[in-house]
């Protein structure tokens, strides 16, 4: 995907999304994640410092990312919708990706209720990997109906979060027939504070075995 012609925004189901590109670092592999930020109305935005971060390791390890904001947060058009519109969101997100990249594999990644939202679409599209980090387990959003992934799937968690409890993270993890991979971080809240450093090499060694072979020159 050539930089140079990728929009700031595109079309979505509410309005126009803005988005964000993020070039993989050499050598490149035939991958794209798209990254979910946290709770707009608690000033979650495609900014977040645990997005940046997230997208920054990804990028060192050859997969370009897309970052986007949710309905209603920074350019993007719309209102919040408690996750449903969300979702729309994402799959708009999505489908425009494939169209550009369809020799790319499609990563999803989000962060509290950006994770959510992805493991809502993680089966729906196809996700070739799941990152989630600090899912809002026993949050306002029910994890009992979802679909779940079958692809790759990690997630991190702060065991001194002060929003999501890491006892209710693990035993959620505990109760899935196919459990992700968890890696729990001491001394670590929710925002990741003096912790980013350390998220980086988290997800750079969960990933290490899933990622696809470089491109080819």
């Amino acid at each position: 995907m050539d930089m140079d012609s990728i929009p700031s925004t595109i079309a979505g189901p509410a309005g126009r999304l803005e988005i964000a590109f993020d070039a993989a670092d050499a050598p490149a592999r035939p991958a794209l994640a798209i990254v979910c930020h946290p709770l707009p109305t608690e000033g979650g935005t495609m900014h977040n410092k645990v997005v940046t971060m997230t997208a920054r390791a990804l990028r060192e390890c050859g997969i370009a990312c897309l970052r986007f904001n949710f309905r209603g947060v920074g350019a993007s058009e719309g209102a919040f919708d408690d996750g449903r519109g969300e979702l729309d969101d994402l799959r708009a997100v999505a489908t425009w990706a494939r169209q550009r990249l369809p020799d790319h594999a499609l990563w999803l990644a989000g962060f509290s209720f950006g994770a959510w939202v992805s493991l809502r679409g993680a089966e729906e599209l196809g996700a070739g990997a799941l990152i989630s980090i600090a899912p809002p387990v026993g949050r306002s959003w029910d994890f009992r109906a979802i679909a779940l992934p079958r692809m790759p799937w990690l997630v991190i968690q702060g065991l001194a979060d002060e929003i999501v409890e890491a006892a209710a993270v693990r035993a959620w993890v505990a109760s899935l027939p196919q459990p992700p991979v968890l890696v729990e971080m001491p001394d670590t809240g929710h925002f990741f504070h003096r912790k980013l450093m350390d998220l980086r090499g988290v997800l750079k060694n969960g990933i290490r075995d899933w990622l696809p072979p470089p491109v080819q020159a």
